[in-house]
């Protein structure tokens, strides 16, 4: 017989949420994982004591981890689909018949809060992989990539002269002593020189074979142990690498220093490579691999350098002697400058293939040359091509997950202090995933060992009661002829 299932709304009902929530339900281990009650005291300096109550801050953080771990782009979505998952409710200690906050209130919270308040929502997720040994610390891989802004290039206008005038100081008061291809160049004259109206903090950058675009510049620092992320940050996208290497790598030491682990060795690509960043590395007792840059040369053929005297050698035999130490004064770079006499290339016979149409021979080494060097030998040997690999297997597969799985391709608010705080939640709701991962592929081991030992103590009872019967055979066997031999000596 067809069966019709007929449906009226009951008036009232029996309905607990928590019976309704599978055990091993994402959100409902992930409620019994996380511990965010610390963010009420943290937060008592955002309100005021009169007034009405505003979002409970450990709901906010969660509402906006669920955004980030189910890569939806909105706030208004996020309240939406939270609204129809009764194991999101379950985790937001939310009843089926109680309404979710109003999605505005998400974006003016976000506002609210300092990014010192994400940072410690990172830590803490940070400090419970720890706890659960799957961070390691001494070893760990950087990269980066652009976040699209919230912004086009329609917007670009000149700016003004006022604002040309504060670049130019900010600028000279800068002493930076690295160099740069001309491609960041350009792109550093074109970002001073336009201003989107929309996002200010925004900056023209664009990836290979790829189009102009307003970005963010997202770093990140994953530790290769388990591929769990220790440092996150977001900066302007019109700095290189090298620049922003000395501020990830400090927020993660000091990430890692609260829990206990110390940062050894850094893996980084050849875009971390610059004197400044050499020069900090060292001084921070910090073993890096990182391939030099294209305008390094570890060697000059048919010349010879003499450390001890400080000066190169032509194949002729004439000596380029050091002069002196030149600046660039678009960058401030310093370059140790060597020239030969005159009077020693004009009659050599190697003056058309060295010097051509010049009177001298003129070497520029960068004075951070030493500091290259011990990076090219490093990054050249074996372990070197070991780290090399280590790094892109480690780093560039968390950076796809973050852009393409945990919503942090694009940045949907304005400022450069939202897109800080957006790069620490995408990177917050990537551990927790990693996190509740770890905990079920341990509870499945402990699961299967748990198994195993089961079957062993079945598989000795078996045997031990396999013993026992041949053994009680055998007595009975035993006992079964000594009866006879004694009826057989009473007859």
């Amino acid at each position: 017989m067809q069966g019709s299932k007929q449906y009226q709304e009951k008036l009232f009902l029996s309905f607990r949420l928590s019976e309704r929530i599978p055990e091993n339900n994402f959100y409902r281990r992930l409620k019994e994982t996380l511990n965010l009650s610390f963010l009420r005291e943290q937060t008592t300096g955002y309100y005021g004591v009169e007034g009405q109550s505003s979002i409970d801050p450990e709901v906010f953080f969660k509402l906006m981890l669920i955004g980030y771990i189910e890569n939806f782009c909105s706030d208004r979505k996020i309240i939406e689909h939270a609204s129809m998952r009764m194991d999101m409710l379950y985790f937001l200690n939310y009843d089926v018949d109680e309404p979710l906050p109003w999605h505005s209130t998400l974006s003016r919270t976000r506002k609210l809060y300092g990014e010192e308040l994400f940072l410690n929502v990172f830590r803490q997720v940070l400090s419970m992989c720890v706890a659960k040994g799957m961070v390691n610390g001494s070893r760990q891989a950087i990269d980066s990539a652009f976040i699209k802004a919230n912004a086009s290039i329609s917007s670009l206008t000149e700016r003004r002269i006022e604002e040309d005038c504060s670049v130019f100081y900010q600028d000279l008061l800068k002493n930076e002593d690295e160099r740069g291809n001309s491609k960041s160049k350009a792109r550093e004259t074109e970002n001073k020189k336009y201003v989107s109206t929309s996002d200010p903090d925004s900056r023209l950058s664009k990836k290979a074979n790829k189009q102009k675009a307003l970005n963010y510049f997202g770093q990140i620092s994953v530790d290769t142990a388990s591929h769990v992320i220790c440092g996150a940050m977001a900066d302007f996208a019109d700095k290189r690498d090298s620049q922003c290497l000395p501020g990830i790598l400090d927020q993660t030491v000091e990430n890692l220093k609260q829990n206990g682990l110390d940062v050894e060795e850094v893996l980084a690509d050849s875009g971390y490579s610059s004197g400044s960043s050499l020069r900090y590395l060292e001084k921070a007792g910090i073993q890096a691999y990182i391939p030099c840059i294209g305008n390094y040369l570890p060697f000059r053929k048919d010349f010879s350098y003499n450390a001890l005297g400080d000066f190169y050698q032509c194949k002729a035999g004439v000596k380029i002697s050091f002069r002196g130490v030149r600046t660039d004064y678009r960058d401030n770079s310093k370059t140790k400058s060597y020239y030969s006499s005159a009077k020693d290339c004009q009659p050599c016979t190697f003056r058309t293939e060295c010097i051509k149409n010049a009177k001298y021979k003129q070497i520029g080494d960068t004075i951070d040359k030493p500091y290259y060097d011990k990076m090219y030998v490093r990054t050249q040997s074996k372990i070197g091509q070991k780290m090399k690999n280590l790094r892109s297997s480690t780093v560039e597969p968390v950076i796809g997950t973050l852009l393409h799985f945990r919503g942090m391709k694009k940045v949907y608010t304005k400022g450069i202090d939202l897109a800080k705080k957006h790069v620490l939640l995408a990177a917050t709701a990537y551990n927790l995933k990693k996190l509740l991962a770890f905990n079920t592929k341990r509870s499945i081991q402990i699961d299967a060992s748990f198994a195993l030992k089961h079957k062993f103590n079945q598989l000795k009872g078996f045997i031990k009661k396999k013993i026992d019967r041949l053994l009680e055979n055998k007595k009975i066997l035993a006992h079964y002829w000594i009866i006879r031999v004694r009826g057989a000596a009473l007859n």
